[in-house]
């Protein structure tokens, strides 16, 4: 991924000298030592990058825009900046950055590109999602954003699969805690924490077991009916489920698995068999 970011942003240094260098020749000298000057900066950026010195490479960005900030040259530099910070694992500063970029530069062609580096810097950011969700919840919030407004994008494809991995560790999260509830015996929260399950990450794996818990704390609430409206859209949808099976459970405490029950007598009648030699 990284590789991807170094040689799209190479590829944008390359248009950049190109746009240089098709410059009027009208403007004033002073003008022209500025861009000077900013070509230098750079390129010396470009340099220490490459060389793994990315705070002195950042600087150099930085000097591009302090210099001249209204060419072409500042929002890109900012990018540059950006992904500075990002190559090292720098993502608060490269999160300052790609902000910045957002608010002063609005009607940049490379926006996209901003949102998602800046939503892959907040993904990078996941450390313990039962501690702190706000980096989840904002990578989440920034893929969004690329997949509304650039869903023809490469950058699109790559959101749609984070935000599936994002939206699992949050229904996990939904169900870690609906459990705890559950085993204290604290009905309605534990009931609120699995229905958010239902209604937020329908498309997750934990939306059988999600389900299944319905069914077992409506039942103990003696919301029978309730629990077997979620029973019964449990066996529609994942029939084939270990949940359903415990879900029917809770109304037939009798009930046991055909695979289960022929595994049983197959074990018992080895055994008789065996017995049987030594009588």
């Amino acid at each position: 991924m990284k590789f991807f970011f170094k040689f799209l942003l190479l590829f944008l240094f390359l248009s950049l000298i190109n746009c240089g260098g098709k410059k009027e020749k009208e403007v004033v000298v002073d003008s022209v030592d500025l861009e000077s000057q900013m070509i230098e900066a750079y390129s010396a950026g470009v340099k220490a990058l490459e060389e793994g010195d990315v705070l002195f490479a950042a600087k150099n960005f930085n000097t591009v825009e302090n210099i001249y900030p209204q060419s072409i040259w500042a929002p890109r530099s900012v990018l540059m900046a950006a992904y500075s910070y990002y190559s090292q694992d720098y993502y608060g500063d490269a999160i300052s950055e790609l902000k910045r970029y957002l608010r002063n530069y609005p009607v940049s062609d490379d926006k996209a590109y901003a949102y998602f580096l800046l939503a892959t810097c907040y993904y990078e950011l996941i450390v313990d999602e039962k501690k702190d969700l706000s980096p989840l919840i904002n990578s989440k919030k920034y893929f969004k954003v690329i997949i509304k407004e650039y869903p023809n994008t490469d950058f699109a494809l790559d959101a749609k699969f984070k935000i599936d991995l994002i939206e699992n560790v949050l229904a996990s999260k939904e169900v870690y805690i609906g459990n705890y509830y559950l085993k204290k015996k604290k009905w309605i929260p534990a009931l609120n924490r699995f229905k958010n399950v239902l209604d937020s990450y329908d498309e997750t794996e934990y939306v059988e077991e999600a389900m299944h818990r319905l069914v077992e704390i409506n039942y103990i609430l003696g919301l029978e009916n309730e629990a077997k409206r979620y029973a019964v859209l449990l066996g529609y949808n994942y029939q084939s489920s270990e949940w359903y099976k415990e879900s029917y459970r809770v109304f037939n405490k009798q009930y046991e698995d055909p695979k289960e029950k022929i595994k049983k007598n197959k074990q018992n009648i080895i055994i008789r068999k065996f017995k049987d030699l030594f009588k």
